[in-house]
């Protein structure tokens, strides 16, 4: 089942006629920045129905459009009963054009980019380290990538538990 795109011009002006604009990306994402107004439904959860669908239209975005096209069939079955379409480009698409977004900084920084950072600077570490001091530090390096390796294929990431409880990861309320 396909789910056709629209600009996000388009999208803009469909919202302005009622039209409902879901976020599907997770929750801390969507608190640092996203479209005033979007309804945010992160698709790791999808599990529960779509929030209050009163409008008769309703428009997926994520951050590039990437994760609304990989995941368009569910989506689709998620929007049972109205009209569903998919915003190209996601949201840097919509900034792109110069729509509002609205941005808070004082949210902590989305987890997989915090994990992205520390698990590349545990492996330049312990490549650093192993130049230098002793070649028994590249086993961080390998326990890292191991690590990494688990989680792709496993879908619990340790890292990524560990860094969610890190104080700086507590949700800053207005």
């Amino acid at each position: 089942m396909t789910i056709p795109s629209v600009s996000p011009r388009q999208a803009h002006d469909m919202r302005a006629q009622g039209a409902m604009l879901v976020d599907i990306r997770d929750a801390d994402e969507h608190a640092r920045e996203h479209i005033p107004g979007a309804t945010p439904w992160p698709i790791s959860r999808s599990g529960r129905p779509l929030p209050n669908i009163a409008a008769p239209t309703v428009i997926f975005h994520c951050r590039s459009g990437a994760r609304t096209q990989a995941n368009a069939a569910q989506l689709a079955v998620a929007a049972v009963g109205c009209d569903a379409f998919l915003m190209e480009g996601g949201l840097e698409a919509w900034k792109r054009v110069g729509l509002p977004v609205h941005v808070d900084r004082a949210q902590p920084i989305e987890l997989m980019r915090q994990v992205q950072i520390a698990a590349g600077a545990l492996v330049l570490a312990g490549l650093l380290m192993g130049a230098v001091a002793s070649p028994y530090w590249l086993l961080l390096s390998g326990f890292v990538g191991a690590g990494l390796v688990f989680a792709g294929v496993s879908g619990f990431c340790g890292m990524a538990r560990l860094l969610a409880q890190m104080p700086w990861n507590r949700r800053v309320v207005p």
